[in-house]
């Protein structure tokens, strides 16, 4: 029996094979969208920090930031669908989803080629459960546009299939300019 300990040295190589890995996995996961809008940040190893907190600093500012009862973590909700015309609740960040419906969600928003804001879910349990009131809607991810929710993943796979997102993301992009 002969014990192995782990040295500076091998954990260097073990990390450096754990970020090759990640690296691979971010440019596997882009092949799965070969019209998306390929963004700089797309070969970031690492996730930059999620701009869903700056989204959540800006609807917190528009209504009370101390009211974390049902009502005002509604009133939170609701600054954020209106001050986005495109917005998408989910588990991580555009940058590095954690979670495969979240993952198609932003891959088919990303083939649009627009600008979109994404709230993570995961970094505000009140936000979490109360956007599931909000919309009626008992799963992540959910998309808006235009004010409108349209549906989690599962609708939004239909409706790209059919056209029918892409001539709303249009209208959404039109009213941007």
């Amino acid at each position: 029996f002969t014990s192995r300990q782990s040295t500076p040295t091998a954990t260097m190589r073990s990390f450096a094979a754990a970020a090759a890995a990640t690296a691979a996995a971010l440019s596997t996961a882009s092949a799965f969208a070969p019209h998306a809008h390929k963004s700089p940040l797309s070969t970031v190893v690492s996730p930059a920090p999620a701009t869903s907190n700056v989204v959540l600093r800006q609807a917190a500012e528009e209504v009370d930031p101390l009211d974390f009862t049902p009502e005002g973590t509604q009133k939170r909700i609701q600054a954020l669908v209106d001050g986005n015309p495109v917005l998408l609740f989910m588990k991580g960040s555009k940058i590095f989803p954690q979670c495969g419906f979240s993952n198609s969600a932003v891959q088919i928003l990303q083939s649009f080629g627009i600008d979109f804001e994404t709230v993570d879910v995961l970094a505000d349990e009140s936000i979490r459960s109360g956007v599931k009131d909000f919309s009626q809607w008992p799963t992540i991810p959910q998309l808006y546009v235009a004010g409108e929710f349209i549906g989690g993943s599962d609708i939004m796979i239909e409706m790209y299939q059919s056209g029918e997102l892409g001539e709303m993301i249009e209208k959404a992009k039109a009213d941007m300019v």
